[in-house]
């Protein structure tokens, strides 16, 4: 099944109970609303379906996923447009941790913002050796608020910092490997593919009650994250009508 439209598309195809949910869009794999929305559906979606035992996470083209669209960045004009907007990464982020399926991230290339948030909310993530990682918002005048939580619970406060503090900077794959974010990284597309596929393989035959159990043992103590990641929306809502990250915003653009 899929959701398409002018601005990309998200398309899940199940085989062999494995779900594989692939998001794609023309710029870079960035997120607009609709796409953000059309993405939390389909999780929701998954974790009731009975003939689904785990999910892979996917993109399309040489980068992850670039974070939240500039375009639409732009276009917001009141704190109520700003939360609204910022609280999609917040849907889907609590969608992944709720989802009742185990969740692997096939990471092929770079991750900008939003795109580190959605591979740290994966419960497992191989990478390509281009995956790099940075976070760029605090140069826009902004910052990682929402996606912070997720981010911080798989590589730590200090990494966190690290990465919020040097917006312009990438970081390599195996820098996100030794901090956790990658649990391993590979020279190839076909072996990142074939590692995936693997462990999806194995994970769709265990007992998919015990799978979901784990689930919820992995993500003990996020329960506050119902409200705390739209908190955290209303402060990069407030601050994305600033004049510096209006300005910003369009001097990233061009």
């Amino acid at each position: 099944m899929s959701a398409e439209n002018t601005h990309g598309f998200i398309q899940t195809h199940i085989e062999n109970s494995i779900a594989f949910l692939t998001f794609s869009h023309p710029a870079g794999n960035s997120f607009p609303s609709d796409l953000l929305e059309k993405l939390t559906q389909e999780l929701h979606s998954l974790s009731t379906n009975n003939h689904v035992n785990v999910i892979v996470l996917q993109s399309e083209g040489k980068t992850f996923c670039a974070g939240a669209s500039f375009d639409e960045l732009l276009s917001i004009t009141n704190l109520e447009e700003g939360k609204k907007f910022f609280s999609g990464f917040a849907n889907v982020i609590n969608a992944m941790r709720t989802c009742s399926k185990i969740i692997i991230g096939k990471i092929q290339g770079k991750a900008v913002g939003g795109g580190v948030g959605l591979a740290a909310a994966c419960d497992f993530a191989y990478a390509y050796q281009d995956a790099s990682v940075k976070l760029s918002e605090i140069a826009i005048g902004i910052g990682p608020f929402v996606i912070e939580p997720a981010v911080s619970r798989k590589i730590g406060k200090t990494a966190m910092t690290f990465l919020t503090l040097q917006p312009n900077a990438w970081q390599n794959a195996d820098w996100a490997v030794a901090n956790g974010l990658y649990a391993d990284v590979f020279d190839s597309y076909g072996e990142l593919n074939d590692v995936t596929l693997a462990l999806a393989q194995k994970l769709a035959g265990y007992h998919p009650e015990a799978l979901a159990e784990m689930k919820k043992v992995f993500w003990e103590g996020t329960e506050h994250w119902d409200t705390l990641l739209y908190e955290r929306a209303a402060i990069s809502g407030k601050l994305v009508l600033s004049d510096f990250t209006k300005k910003a915003l369009q001097e990233f653009k061009k």
